[in-house]
């Protein structure tokens, strides 16, 4: 009887770290396609890109309210 209990339990927290997983890919894809773009505009200078991608991760950092991302030494 338990195992009968937990099979839909389990079913539906796959589906929903299935939906969270895809969401964060689809975040991810967003935020990498925007610095790609500005890594490749030729209408902007090397420092001018530099800017754009800058402004690409300080977007970031204000819309997700964190002052410093972790992941990273220093």
């Amino acid at each position: 009887m338990a195992s009968t209990t937990l099979s839909p339990t389990r079913d539906i927290v796959q589906e929903i770290a299935t939906e969270m997983a895809a969401g964060v890919e689809r975040a991810v894809d967003c935020w990498m396609a925007q610095v790609e773009h500005a890594l490749a505009d030729t209408r902007l200078t090397s420092l001018g890109r530099l800017y754009a991608v800058r402004d690409i991760v300080e977007r970031y950092k204000t819309l997700s309210g964190k002052q410093r991302l972790d992941g990273r030494d220093s």
